[in-house]
């Protein structure tokens, strides 16, 4: 997924403008502006996550209710692989995004939510790469996917500036920018 600054002449469409730049500072620095819970939830909201997102994060972590959640998520994302369609030369990489999601599994299982977010970051690499070939690589590639979808263009540029969530040392706002694309991809 690109993962340069946006192309000068990309803008948000008017609506998301402001959930975005809330939750993704426009510099790309934390240093200028941190994200909070407030922002995260209405990027939520905005996904049309909001009402699954808060009820999970209010949730224990380690809770029965949580951990069924992150098997249907796993479950999920599992399949959204298995079934998309590749080029044959492309199915390796397939198979070794299928063997990268029980590792990421694990990372969020022992709480290292740093290291879950930068494996999450090159799992949605990869799944973009699968669902939308090479355009998932070009500097357009957020613009391309809002004129799909608003919603799954807001999501797929949540995945190219997760790698910029890496750096916070925040357990709770890591976990809470982590269970955005969780939801959203449990609900795809």
């Amino acid at each position: 997924m690109y993962r340069g600054q946006p192309p000068k002449s990309f803008s948000f469409p008017g609506e998301y403008r402001k959930v975005a730049e809330r939750l993704f500072p426009r510099d790309g620095l934390f240093k200028s502006q941190t994200p909070d819970l407030k922002a995260a939830s209405e990027y939520a909201k905005t996904l049309g996550i909001g009402n699954e997102y808060q009820r999970l994060l209010a949730l224990d972590r380690h809770s029965g209710e949580l951990q069924t959640y992150l098997s249907h998520f796993q479950n999920n994302l599992d399949l959204l692989i298995k079934k998309t369609w590749v080029e044959k030369s492309d199915e390796n990489r397939k198979d070794t995004l299928q063997d990268e999601v029980p590792l990421f599994m694990k990372t969020i299982e022992q709480g290292d939510f740093f290291k879950s977010i930068e494996k999450f970051s090159i799992i949605l690499d990869e799944l973009a790469y699968l669902l939308f070939g090479a355009q998932s690589e070009k500097e357009d590639f957020a613009e391309y996917a809002f004129r799909i979808d608003a919603q799954m263009g807001l999501f797929w540029w949540y995945g190219s500036r997760l790698s910029l969530f890496k750096e916070l040392k925040d357990d709770k706002i890591s976990w809470a920018i982590l269970l955005l694309g969780l939801c959203y991809l449990t609900n795809f």
